[in-house]
């Protein structure tokens, strides 16, 4: 079970690292992949302080937002928390990141779920919204993010790992394809 004071420390740790990001990779897209790692985690044996922590900092030191090394914001909250689990959480967050993991699969459940629910948070219809907030931002045109489709986000439903995963991917797959398919017909 999970510290609820711990969860809001973390909460609001977060909520001060995140704060004027709004590129897709923000506080509320943190907290998307923190409900949905908890359910998915409901349904598994698991440790849920773990997953709890690793998917509220799952991208305190993501590279695309912040220049530290060696995970120092995830330690630097972590470490005087749960100096015990400081490493097993780590282990999780450096497992999440697409671009790093593309086709790794975690060795512990707890990895699994967080990498799940962070790969759930990028289809469907937020991970379409997230897709164009960052290419805007970016300065991407929407056809140079639409690439970003075929790059990575049409290969997420096969590369879940959990049973609760690949039943919400399944239908968050179909809603991109008929956008894709809408799109291509409004581009042309």
């Amino acid at each position: 079970m999970c510290d609820n004071e711990l969860i809001d420390e973390a909460t609001g740790y977060i909520t001060d690292l995140f704060r004027g990001n709004s590129d897709g990779h923000d506080l509320e897209h943190t907290l998307r992949v923190y409900r949905c790692a908890m359910a998915i985690a409901s349904e598994e044996e698991c440790d849920m302080e773990v997953v709890a922590l690793a998917s509220l900092l799952h991208d305190a030191d993501d590279k695309k937002l912040f220049d530290t090394a060696e995970n120092k914001n995830a330690r630097f909250f972590l470490s005087s928390r749960v100096p015990d689990k400081c490493e097993r959480i780590i282990e999780v967050i450096n497992c999440v990141s697409y671009r790093s993991n593309k086709d790794s699969i975690p060795s512990t459940i707890e990895g699994k779920i967080v990498q799940d629910a962070d790969r759930l948070d990028a289809i469907g219809a937020i991970g379409i919204a997230r897709t164009f907030m960052y290419g805007g931002s970016h300065g991407r045109s929407i056809e140079d993010t639409r690439e970003h489709f075929e790059e990575k986000l049409l290969l997420l439903k096969d590369k879940m790992n959990t049973a609760a995963a690949k039943k919400i991917a399944s239908s968050r797959h179909e809603y991109l394809l008929s956008f894709l398919k809408e799109l291509e017909v409004e581009l042309s």
